[in-house]
């Protein structure tokens, strides 16, 4: 466990060389690939979650693709089509993009449905169907997917099956004034891009290892009660009118136990199912008409909850 911690700090610590202002989303994105679960980003163009997600495949020694999503896209530009060889005389597998290790899914919410649910067959089952023949992925794949909240035209909705497939979504903000000013600095003195001098921290042998001892992790049970009471809560609680599944209770356990990693703790305590109940469960709330009309936010019934679940002692 001592290594596996090591190799989430300098993760951790690395991808801070090229983010700047951002460390909410770098514990998520190290959550997420620690805990091969797949992450949802609202934020405005221009936030470098491009930057970010490529700094990401490059420091895990995995291979980056981006796929920018838009109306005309089909599911053979993502899972990959077959092709005649004229050579062999056969038809050949032409793999997609997300044979790669991290994808970078632009605007998700620009693609139509049928294009939405081969990218949703590849988040669930780690492996897609080409001309009949099911091929996996890898046990690296991750997708980060982003979505433009200004924009709303020609855009198609994720369907709550969908969403339910991502284990977090978070809201990236705009940088502080010191990460501002180092953004810039960066991109003015190209020959100190950090990105650049980027090396792998954590190699495939590695990441298994890092899932070995993060399946080896004692959970308490009063943590374990402490979760179910958060997910039964948000299925009885007025203004939601559909609460959490029990998929969620165990995305939320799962990426506790890689947020104490990121934290350098090697079990699992209260406050990271406070740190990671609206990222991982807000998402996944289906309010009723009159909450919606209101302008109320799921994470604002999630707050409540929080505060009305007794933490033990």
């Amino acid at each position: 466990m001592e290594r596996t911690l090591e190799l989430a700090g300098r993760l951790r610590s690395e991808l801070r060389r090229v983010i700047f202002g951002q460390d909410d989303l770098i514990d998520m994105l190290c959550t997420a690939v620690l805990s091969r679960g797949h992450i949802l980003i609202e934020a405005v163009p221009g936030m470098g979650k491009t930057r970010a997600a490529r700094a990401l495949g490059k420091l895990i020694d995995g291979e980056f693709r981006r796929i920018q999503f838009t109306p005309d896209l089909m599911p053979g530009d993502i899972v990959g089509t077959t092709v005649y060889s004229f050579q062999s005389q056969h038809f050949e597998v032409v793999k997609g993009p997300v044979f790669a290790h991290v994808i970078l899914a632009d605007e998700v919410n620009r693609a139509p449905a049928k294009t939405q649910s081969a990218l949703l067959q590849a988040m669930e089952e780690r492996r897609v169907n080409i001309a009949g023949k099911d091929l996996d992925l890898s046990e690296r794949f991750v997708v980060i997917a982003t979505q433009n909240p200004l924009e709303m035209e020609g855009t198609y909705p994720l369907p709550e099956a969908q969403l339910d497939r991502f284990m977090l979504k978070i809201e990236m903000g705009y940088p502080g004034l010191e990460e501002e000013k180092n953004i810039y600095l960066n991109q003015m003195t190209p020959s100190k891009d950090q990105e650049a001098l980027l090396k792998p921290v954590i190699r495939e042998e590695d990441m298994k290892q890092i899932w070995e001892d993060m399946e080896g992790m004692l959970v308490d049970e009063k943590i374990l009660e402490y979760v179910s009471e958060i997910i039964l809560k948000t299925r009885n609680f007025p203004g939601i009118a559909f609460g959490a599944s029990p998929r969620a209770g165990i995305h939320l356990l799962t990426a506790a136990r890689a947020w104490a990693i990121t934290q350098e703790r090697d079990y699992v305590i209260p406050d990271d199912i406070k740190d990671l109940a609206i990222p991982v469960l807000a998402h996944r709330l289906v309010l009723d008409p009159e909450s919606e009309l209101e302008g109320v936010a799921p994470s604002d019934y999630l707050r409540k909850i929080l505060n009305e679940v007794v933490v033990f002692s």
